[in-house]
């Protein structure tokens, strides 16, 4: 016949199996959950990026426009580019003329950049032109006309050009952040010479460029002829890309530790519950097993005697009265197991009532004496107590105290050695509590073994607990029984030199 596999055994592959169902995917999503976080301000950039490009495409499309209406002016021969409302966007020391081949200027960078384009400067326009020139890795903005065959104009102020896109914008329409229209040189890669050392030193500086930028929002390159400059959108005050993309991982973060918290209370309550499961299904085989074992003794001795009594086999009326004395004694026996198992599952299920009066302390000991000794009469048994006149009363139920102090009597005297049982039952007052101890001489409990002593249906297991009866529900009955009265139960013992069992109550009003 097939054996099923242990319940434990079961339980440990059913929490495995709910492990890898429930942390892997949620590793998978704490894994994209991450990346997510990391990428958080590229998402943000691209964002803001989409929200700024309708206005950028509008500055840009009218920048051309506005400069289309301004004229070259010559006052006290100076030149200057005028806007109709009579400002100047051009820099004062700025003028440069191309004649006879030869470009006249003060301004450095606009030599440089007119040698590079000097053979198209025949092409440039009779009317005032503004437009873009780069060279040497630098870029600028010039107005220039063509008079006959020479060509006057002037280097454009980028501060005044940013001035007049800013007039011509309201910035909060898209954001509620304080930004700033700048006109940036579109970033040209520079030809490197001098082999493999050269191109390393272009690439650092490239480098050091780039990180030394400003950031900005969002960008746009300029149409023609303003090809290499790009309309910037820079913050003026705290960067709402990072505040942005850190308030985001911030809330990321807390979501991801909640799941977490959530999963981990989740997968510890369901092992829990799970574990638990395994522990009553195991309890339920083992209560039917102890069942079945404490009744079949009890049932099998009487069904042998009523057999004996049946068949008359026993004429000598000493005989059958020992007999008849062996069945009271069997059938007592099994009333007293059946009641132990009704009178724990009152208690678990919560039916069991307590008729709670102010008594003497005198009174509970006598009563558990009473039925201790009605159960003990054949003797070999050293009985002392201890009760001192005077203490407090406790508020308890008679029976109830009664019943859970016999346990530990029936306990002392079956775990006592039989040729020498000792066993003390003493009582003490201390502050608002009273103290019914018991204690005995007998083979004692293992340090392991004490906290699991109190649980249902548990024993110690030596040689002397399986030569003695019992169901292993007096201890777990006499704790619930302390417990609903506000106590509790604690037990000191050394193996070889005996127990002492304390129940600890309050002190009830008189």
């Amino acid at each position: 016949m097939a054996r099923s596999p242990p319940v434990i055994l079961n339980f440990r592959r059913t929490f495995a199996l709910l492990i890898v169902l429930v942390v892997v995917p949620s590793a998978g999503l704490s894994g994209f959950g991450v990346v997510a976080i990391i990428n958080e301000r590229a998402a943000v950039e691209k964002r803001l990026e989409s929200a700024w490009r309708g206005t950028l495409e509008s500055l840009s499309a009218e920048l051309p426009r506005a400069l289309a209406s301004a004229d070259l002016v010559e006052e006290a021969g100076a030149l200057s580019l005028r806007m109709p409302d009579g400002r100047v966007v051009s820099e004062p020391d700025g003028t440069f003329q191309v004649e006879d081949g030869r470009v006249h200027t003060s301004d450095p960078q606009l030599m440089e950049a007119f040698t590079a384009v000097l053979p198209e400067a025949g092409s440039v326009p009779t009317e005032p032109t503004v437009f873009s020139l780069a060279a040497g890795g630098r870029a600028l903005l010039v107005a220039a006309e063509r008079r006959g065959d020479d060509v006057r104009g002037v280097r454009l102020s980028v501060r005044a050009l940013e001035s007049l896109l800013a007039e011509r914008v309201d910035s909060r329409v898209v954001s509620g952040e304080p930004v700033l229209f700048t006109l940036l040189p579109v970033p040209r890669e520079v030809v490197s010479e001098g082999g493999l050392m050269g191109k390393l030193v272009s690439e650092v500086a490239q480098a050091r460029a780039s990180a030394l930028a400003p950031v900005g929002l969002a960008e746009r390159v300029l149409d023609p002829p303003l090809q290499d400059f790009r309309l910037v959108v820079l913050p003026t005050g705290e960067d709402p890309v990072a505040r942005a993309s850190t308030r985001n991982r911030v809330v990321y973060g807390v979501l991801l530790g909640l799941f977490y918290l959530t999963l981990t209370f989740g997968v510890a309550y369901t092992g829990r519950a799970l574990y638990r499961e395994a522990q009553l299904s195991r309890m339920k085989t083992d209560f039917v097993s102890l069942v079945s074992h404490e009744l079949r003794t009890p049932l099998t001795s009487i069904r042998m005697f009523i057999e004996t009594l049946a068949l008359g086999r026993l004429k000598d009326p000493a005989q059958m009265q020992e007999v008849l004395t062996l069945l009271t004694r069997e059938t007592e026996r099994l009333s007293i197991f059946i009641e132990r198992v009704l009178d724990w599952a009152r208690i678990e299920g919560g039916r069991k009532v307590y008729q709670r009066t102010p008594l003497p302390v005198t009174e509970v000991v006598e009563a558990a004496v009473a039925a201790f000794r009605a159960q003990r009469l054949e003797g070999g048994v050293e009985l002392k107590l201890d009760v001192p006149e005077g203490l407090p009363r406790l508020d308890a139920d008679k029976d109830a105290i009664a019943g859970a102090l016999l346990n530990l009597l029936q306990n002392a005297y079956k775990y006592s050695g039989p040729d020498d049982r000792r066993i003390t039952l003493s009582a003490r007052a201390g502050g608002r509590f009273v103290d019914l101890m018991v204690e005995d001489n007998g083979v004692g409990i293992p340090t392991k073994e004490r906290k699991r002593i109190f649980e249902r249906f548990y024993r110690v297991d030596n040689l002397l607990t399986r030569r003695t009866e019992g169901s292993g529900l007096g201890l777990a009955i006499a704790r619930r029984i302390i417990e609903a009265h506000g106590g509790r139960i604690g037990v000191q013992s050394e193996p070889g030199k005996g127990s002492r069992f304390t129940i600890h109550l309050p002190v009830g009003k008189a």
